[in-house]
């Protein structure tokens, strides 16, 4: 489960795109904002107690540098990884900044799946509502229906190769906690910037505030 989930949830966020052409973007919005919540909530609950545990003093310079590196990755990307796609210009050629930003982030997320099977849940459900989000601008955008499907096949491969090379490689598991804090910027960073951007004016409603809580909720009980 923890390489099939994070597949299929791209998968089908794509498929959902293409055959349903969803219009409504308040749904989409506070999908977002469940999955935000959700996985801020993975983080801080199951996430952060382990890499603390280590007793690494240095885990909160490897959380910064996450965040900062998220922050960078953004520039490129223009936030399509938390759903912050607009524009209707016409796309002629594959966007190699876009794709390699989003697959870099893809892949790193995937990492400390392998130790905590509750975030391939949390991951899926996060990249649900981006992929239907970044198919709609791309098709829109009148990109090539090939270039998309594997652009968007790449995306969906990106977290369980992160899962797969955590597993595979030792060396790697040397650094799972260094790693993992990076992550966990990485995550905080998404999680927290989704919350605020899924709605208009970041401005908190009723349905908003009870989708977060929900996600709360549900990584709690996980």
């Amino acid at each position: 489960m923890n390489y099939i989930l994070p597949l299929l949830s791209v998968l089908l966020g794509y498929g959902i795109a293409i055959l349903l052409k969803p219009k409504a973007k308040q749904n989409l919005k506070l999908l977002l904002a469940f999955s935000g919540s959700f996985l801020l909530s993975l983080t801080v609950m199951h996430l952060l107690p382990e890499v603390y545990e280590s007793h690494n003093h240095s885990i909160g310079i490897y959380i910064m540098v996450g965040i900062l590196f998220q922050i960078i990755l953004e520039f490129f990307s223009k936030g399509a990884e938390h759903g912050h796609v607009h524009g209707h210009d016409k796309i002629t050629q594959m966007p190699w900044l876009l794709f390699i930003s989003l697959c870099l982030h893809a892949l790193l997320e995937g990492f400390p799946v392998g130790h905590h099977h509750d975030l391939a849940i949390g991951i899926a459900i996060h990249h649900l509502p981006i992929a239907i989000i970044l198919t709609t601008f791309f098709l829109n955008a009148e990109l090539n229906k090939v270039a998309l499907f594997f652009f968007m096949l790449a995306f969906a491969i990106m977290t369980p190769l992160g899962t797969f090379l955590s597993d595979g490689f030792p060396v790697l598991n040397d650094y799972y906690t260094e790693i993992t804090a990076i992550v966990i910027g990485i995550l905080f960073h998404i999680s927290s910037t989704i919350i605020f951007e899924s709605s208009e004016g970041h401005k908190f409603n009723i349905a908003k505030i009870s989708m977060i809580i929900l996600g709360i909720i549900l990584a709690y009980f996980l």
